[in-house]
């Protein structure tokens, strides 16, 4: 039989975590039909770019990228969100080979087949049966759902991938299982309204294990308390169903267990005219009370969220206002954004003023300030504590991980010290020395 070479794929994905999930599905179905990856776009068969359309930097980042991938390579097949508006890339490069849009496997696999055929190879099909990850081995995130039955005036991700479709929970628990089997240690939860989740399907029951669980937030979070890894609940939004997770958060966390106390809550502003003028889901909620109750329930909560500051309309009363939600409701992790309008988001039609640009600055770094010696102060009460870390990078004397109050790429890190070598995945007890603005350092017990 002849072996004929593996064609190589180039693979650039950008954006979020759902996008790169969605890449890990793609990358799966292609290395199981014998595609070889390859880090560089010159000697590839063809350059895949996953792209991102949620402001207008993003999509910069992905013309660039697409465009980059043309000048090294020529054959360019771009998916995800961009691709949910063809006209705009094919406008900037006629010569793309093929778009196809969010979520859409199928579409990408074949456009693939058509530029560059499978060498078909049976005795090199093997994939791992949990799929390929772009993540480090030891986490990994889980999708729920896809899409949102939200329409926040800045965000047009509906328009890019629809309402809300939950997956039933028997079926997530199954990809949950299959990433267990195959050494993940941590889960992170992940959707565009995970507290939304099953909505759509009425929180249809299904069976997973032999018990019935409803498609819903707090019995996902049951079910995968039972898994004996961490799990992480993101874009969860403050409605009150929430609270019944935070007992499930508390008991987990005193028994060394699974739900993590963490919960990334993306609240956006505090001043009910800036809310209301976003159409912000569980925006008459009592947010300030609410997070007073769950850490009444779980005292180790942390909550870290986003804020979006210069929303069209948004006064300085507004602006103050938020900046004493900050010191009232004294949040673990907090990142911020300036107001950027996008194309189609019914924001830029409300007929509100735009806030100039060194406004937006302005109160983007008075809210930086005003959010560090909080975030600090809270970091100090970890010091002198034995708390659980989870390695990301081990390193000969000191090794990089997060905490439980940390999740990848956008909270801190803890800086751990050790005489025996760790393994990326190790899940240590660390005594916590000091603390600085945004990171922790201690020593392996």
């Amino acid at each position: 039989m002849s072996m004929s070479a593996a064609p190589k794929i180039s693979f650039v994905s950008l954006g979020c975590p759902k996008a790169l999930v969605d890449s890990e599905r793609i990358i799966t179905r292609l290395r199981a039909e014998g595609y070889e990856l390859t880090k560089t776009h010159s000697g590839a068969d063809l350059v895949i770019v996953n792209t991102c359309g949620f402001l207008d930097s993003a999509k910069a980042e992905s013309l660039d990228a697409i465009g980059k991938g043309l000048a090294e390579n020529g054959k360019v097949i771009v998916t995800g969100c961009m691709g949910a508006e063809p006209e705009q890339i094919r406008e900037a490069y006629p010569s793309v080979a093929a778009i196809t849009g969010p979520q859409a496997y199928e579409s990408v696999l074949s456009a693939v087949h058509e530029v560059v055929p499978p060498a078909h190879n049976p005795f090199l099909d093997l994939v791992p049966e949990q799929g390929v990850k772009l993540t480090p081995r030891h986490y990994a995130y889980l999708k729920i759902s896809e899409g949102c039955n939200n329409r926040c005036t800045f965000c047009i991700i509906p328009k890019l991938r629809g309402d809300l479709v939950s997956r039933p929970l028997a079926e997530v628990m199954r990809e949950a299982e299959k990433l267990v089997r195959a050494g993940v240690k941590e889960i992170l939860v992940i959707s565009q309204d995970t507290s939304a989740y099953g909505v759509d399907l009425k929180y249809a029951p299904s069976l997973w294990n032999d018990v019935e669980y409803r498609t819903k937030f707090l019995d996902l979070a049951q079910a995968l308390s039972t898994l004996g890894v961490w799990v992480r609940m993101h874009y969860v939004y403050p409605y009150p169903h929430v609270d019944e997770v935070i007992p499930l958060m508390a008991e987990a966390h005193a028994s060394g267990g699974r739900i993590l106390p963490y919960l990334d809550i993306p609240f956006q502003h505090a001043s009910p005219n800036v809310l209301k003028a976003m159409r912000r889901p569980a925006h008459q909620e009592k947010t300030l009370a609410r997070i007073q109750k769950w850490r009444e329930i779980c005292p180790d909560l942390a909550i870290r969220s986003t804020f979006i500051v210069g929303f069209p309309g948004e006064t300085e009363e507004d602006f103050a206002e938020l900046l004493g939600f900050l010191t009232e409701a004294k949040l673990e992790r907090v990142g911020a954004f300036k107001y950027e309008p996008v194309r189609g988001a019914t924001a830029n039609d409300l007929g509100l003023e735009a806030i100039p640009l060194e406004v937006q600055q302005s109160r983007y770094d008075r809210f930086m300030r005003h959010q560090q010696p909080i975030s600090a102060k809270l970091l100090q009460r970890r010091v002198g504590k034995r708390i659980r870390v989870i390695i990301d990078e081990p390193g000969p004397t000191v090794s990089k991980g997060r905490s439980e109050w940390d999740a990848p790429e956008i909270d801190g890190a803890v800086y751990v010290a050790s005489k025996r070598p760790l393994r990326a995945g190790d899940i240590v007890s660390v005594k916590i020395e000091r603390a600085d603005a945004y990171d922790l350092h201690g020593i392996a017990v």
